[in-house]
């Protein structure tokens, strides 16, 4: 059956509007939104929405439309670029060595816990699962690159890996809710902080100096955007990622006289000429950080990064079928052990080097929730320190792409 909007340029124009209706609700001040949100994420709207336009509206077709290609290859590099760049090294090591360490220790938690969660299911519980072993170590990789990254680098794991979309939508909903639960108990725990602070036995004293210090920085970069500095931020964007596109077009012949050998050693990734454009991509942002193409995060280079993830999320999503989505119930199980064991070894390494609780829940939301939630968790504690989840969430970015690979290897070497 025939979609009824079979012309992109009018599909792209329905997604738009889609997706600027649910900022716009998740911002109202009424109380239904208020109370609507707090239950049900605005990424999974954007997601599920779509979904709804492809099946049972049949409205449009994921499979006839380009949309996709076109957000995936050229949308999301350009993001990756744009939100990679705005990482202030120097900013982030004057939060001092334990925030660091309790960001670097939850990329870890995220790195480690998937072949974990995966061996213990697998080995004691196999029945929970009806995914075949090759396509479920892939479709866990879009979860570890969201855990470590965000939606970006979950979408990159996603087309370096080859994931179905029937098994990534699968993938989101166990991503957004088990992240979600987790956000539950950080924000309870941030209402009672001070206790936690002496069971841990943190100083807490650096926080305070931490807000002035950050609110300054804030300050320093932010400024009104003109027609320049966003013809500057397209220049970044697109000018990267037809360098990422070109380099990827330089390396794929070159590799593809190992093929045979890569393969058998299971680096599959690696002739894969979209992995080399999300690498190089990422890379391009890390290097322009040290650059001053940093500033252009003051005039809204992480905000037009973030919409084009958003644009993507929801090509994704028309092209999901809805009536397979929740024929994968066991992935839930696998998604809970994952973050209990996060959780365990952040929990651990905070009492270890007495790292103030606020260090623990921004540094694991960092990785977990990304540049949405982290904010909200830092916030929690007091709104100057917002930007700080912002600030650890944007390296997250730059750390997702190589995080989520090593975790995808891991676990396809234990199933």
């Amino acid at each position: 059956m025939s979609p009824v909007f079979t012309n992109d340029a009018v599909v792209l124009g329905l997604l738009t509007v889609v997706l600027a209706l649910i900022m716009w609700t998740s911002r109202s001040n009424r109380p239904f939104w208020q109370r609507f949100y707090k239950f049900v994420p605005a990424l999974l709207l954007c997601y599920f929405i779509p979904a709804l336009l492809n099946w049972p509206l049949g409205w449009v077709s994921g499979e006839e439309s380009q949309l996709y290609f076109m957000a995936s290859r050229y949308l999301l590099p350009a993001s990756l670029i744009l939100l990679c760049v705005s990482i202030d090294f120097k900013a982030i090591f004057n939060l001092g060595p334990k925030a660091l360490i309790m960001f670097l220790t939850g990329t870890l938690g995220v790195i480690l816990g998937g072949p974990v969660a995966l061996l213990v299911i697998t080995n004691f519980f196999p029945s929970l699962l009806n995914v075949p072993p090759d396509e479920l170590w892939r479709g866990l990789s879009t979860v570890a690159g969201s855990w470590i990254g965000g939606g970006a680098n979950q979408t990159a794991m996603k087309e370096i890996f080859e994931v179905s979309d029937n098994l990534f939508g699968s993938m989101l909903v166990v991503d957004i809710i088990v992240a979600n639960i987790w956000m539950g108990f950080l924000l309870y725990g941030a209402s009672i902080n001070k206790r936690i602070d002496s069971w841990l036995k943190a100083d807490s004293s650096a926080i305070e100096q931490l807000k002035q210090r950050v609110e300054d920085y804030r300050t320093s970069i932010a400024k009104m955007p003109s027609t320049y500095s966003l013809f500057l931020i397209a220049a970044v964007a697109f000018g990267g990622t037809g360098l990422a596109h070109l380099g990827a077009d330089l390396i794929m012949p070159a590799l593809q006289l190992y093929e045979s050998g890569l393969k058998e050693m299971g680096m599959h990734s690696l002739i894969s000429d979209f992995f080399w454009v999300v690498v190089l991509a990422t890379t391009i942002g890390l290097v322009l950080s040290f650059t001053k193409a940093r500033q252009l995060d003051g005039v809204g280079a992480s905000q037009w990064g973030t919409l084009f993830i958003y644009v993507l999320v929801a090509t994704i999503g028309m092209k999901m079928n809805l009536q397979e989505v929740f024929s994968h119930l066991g992935l839930f199980a696998i998604g809970l052990i994952w973050m209990l064991i996060h959780a365990v070894i952040m929990i651990l390494v905070a009492k270890w080097i007495k790292a103030p609780f606020f260090f623990l829940a921004v540094g694991s939301q960092a990785n977990i929730g990304g540049a949405a939630s982290a904010p909200v968790v830092a916030s929690a504690f007091s709104p100057s320190l917002a930007p700080v989840g912002v600030l650890l969430a944007v390296l997250g970015y730059a750390l997702g792409t190589y995080g989520a690979l090593i975790c995808a290897w891991l676990m396809q070497a234990v199933i």
